[in-house]
Parts: structure tokens; C-alpha cells; sequence
């Protein structure tokens, strides 16, 4: 289908067959569950406003990466209140990031800017979270130094995300160096570890995914769920138990995909 980047979708279907095909809805890892679960069933109705209007692709990534932001800090905010608004700005973070490929996709517009801006406001919002909840953990507003354990938490758990999200770039930076094709975006393949024992850990990983809860969506999850518990027994206690689980977890998680991908045919020629 044929159509000048700058004509408006007749219908909603028209849209989706566009801005939605198939090679986009079956991706395996940039792909997240909310959009596989309902995100990009509503995206298409907010791209069509977007595209009534002038805003350019890149500019909706920058609505998203503000509504990160805007997650992260909602989290300094005392009680239920600040994790409640977390929660519902980062699924709607999650819904302008599927808006903004699909501007892009049906005006043509798709350019290594576009990505690059969108990895920015993935990287900033999922280090901004973890060190707004060690600010919280901390008791904000608090005292120093006497709070600086769980500030320093929070910041080390943002460089372990970060840490953690920057090993799949790597991959692909060192496939491009190496001469090597651009990993395709599917289940198994050059993913799966040799050896049956890693093969296995991998498969239970699937089964218990604890190195899936430092995406933001997943983490204003959690965050909420513990201010609810935290109206039991004290917002700022719950907090700092539950940065002090996470920072753990999060350095097997990290260890775990370094093993991973070096176990895999990613990194080799």
C-alpha cells in the first residue's frame, strides 16, 4: 500500500495495517507484555490524533521520555498517592512509545534519530525510578548523611539497570564492528546458550522472570504494590526492605544475562 507521508488514515484498520504490520507485532524482545496485551490496541486511536496534527515522530518520543520522567519523580510524592500516579504514567509512557513507531511507520519518517531518542528515554526513566525510591526509602525529605545508605542504593540499582540494559546494545555493537548481520528480533535461534544445563536455567527463568522487574513498567508495579502493604506497616520500612531485595536480585540478573549472551552464538562469528 502506497500513501504521500503526509495523507491522514481514512479508518483505524487502514492505520494498523500500516503502522502495525505483522514483523512489528511478532517481535520477541522489543515488544513488551503490555503492548502484546493491550497497548497496541488503543495506540492506533492516539497516534490518529497525533497525526492530525503537525508534531513529527521524534516529537512524540519527546512526550515519552517526559512522561518517564514524570513517572520517576510522581515516586517522591508521600504514601499510595506518588506510586498510584507512577503506575498509570508508565503504562501511559508505554502507550506513546508504540504511538510514536507508528507516526513514524505511516509517514515514512523512521530514522537513527528516532531510535536514538527513544533509547534515551528508556535509559533515563528506568535509572530515574530506582534513585527517586531510594530517596523515598530514605524518607524523603531526609537527613544526611544519615540517610546515604538508601540513597546509595537506589543509585547502584540505577547503574545495575543500566548496566543491564546497555549488555543488549553491546551485542549489537559488537555484531556491527565484527561485520556481522543485525540480530533478528525472534525467539530462539542465535539467543539460546549452548550447553543443556544453561539451555535449562533459561527455560526456568521463563517460569520465575525475576530479571524482568527493572523494566519501568514492572517496577511501578512493584512500587505500588508495596505502598499498599506499606499502609500496614509504614510507607518508609516497606520501601527500604524492598530496595534491599531488589539491588540483589538485580546483580544476578546482571551476571545472569552477561552469562547468557556469551554463552550464546550472539557474540561469536
Amino acid at each position: 500500500m502506497s500513501h504521500p507521508t503526509t495523507a491522514r488514515p481514512s479508518s483505524i484498520a487502514e492505520l494498523k495495517r500500516v503502522a502495525q504490520p505483522p514483523e512489528v507485532r511478532n517481535r520477541a524482545n522489543a515488544e513488551h507484555w503490555t503492548a502484546s496485551l493491550y497497548l497496541r490496541d488503543l495506540s492506533p486511536y492516539l497516534t490518529w490524533v497525533f497525526l492530525r496534527t503537525s508534531i513529527s515522530a521524534n516529537g512524540v518520543t519527546g512526550f515519552m521520555i517526559l512522561c518517564g520522567w514524570a513517572t520517576a519523580f510522581s515516586l517522591l510524592i508521600p504514601g499510595v498517592v506518588g506510586p498510584a500516579i507512577a503506575l498509570v504514567l508508565g503504562q501511559l509512557q508505554m502507550l506513546i512509545d508504540c504511538c510514536d513507531g507508528e507516526v513514524a511507520r505511516w509517514r515514512r519518517t523512521a530514522s537513527p534519530a528516532g531510535v536514538f531518542l527513544d533509547k534515551v528515554g528508556h535509559y533515563t526513566t528506568e535509572a530515574l525510578i530506582p534513585i527517586m525510591l531510594g530517596i523515598r526509602a530514605a524518607g524523603f525529605p531526609f537527613e544526611l548523611p544519615a540517610d546515604y545508605r538508601w540513597t546509595t542504593l537506589g543509585l547502584g540499582l540505577a547503574l545495575i539497570i543500566v548496566l543491564n540494559k546497555a549488555l543488549n546494545d553491546m551485542v549489537h555493537v559488537a555484531r556491527a564492528n565484527a561485520g556481522l548481520t543485525k540480530l533478528e528480533d525472534k525467539r530462539g535461534g542465535l539467543t539460546v546458550p549452548d550447553g543443556q544445563l544453561l539451555a535449562r536455567l533459561r527455560t526456568a527463568a521463563r517460569f520465575l522472570p525475576f530479571h524482568r522487574l527493572y523494566h519501568s513498567v514492572e517496577l511501578t508495579i512493584i512500587v505500588f504494590a508495596a505502598s499498599l502493604v506499606g499502609l500496614a506497616f509504614g510507607q518508609v520500612p516497606v520501601d527500604r526492605i524492598l530496595l534491599t531485595v531488589l539491588v540483589p536480585l538485580s546483580l544476578l540478573a546482571l551476571v545472569g544475562h552477561f552469562v547468557a549472551i556469551m554463552a550464546s552464538k550472539r557474540v561469536r562469528s
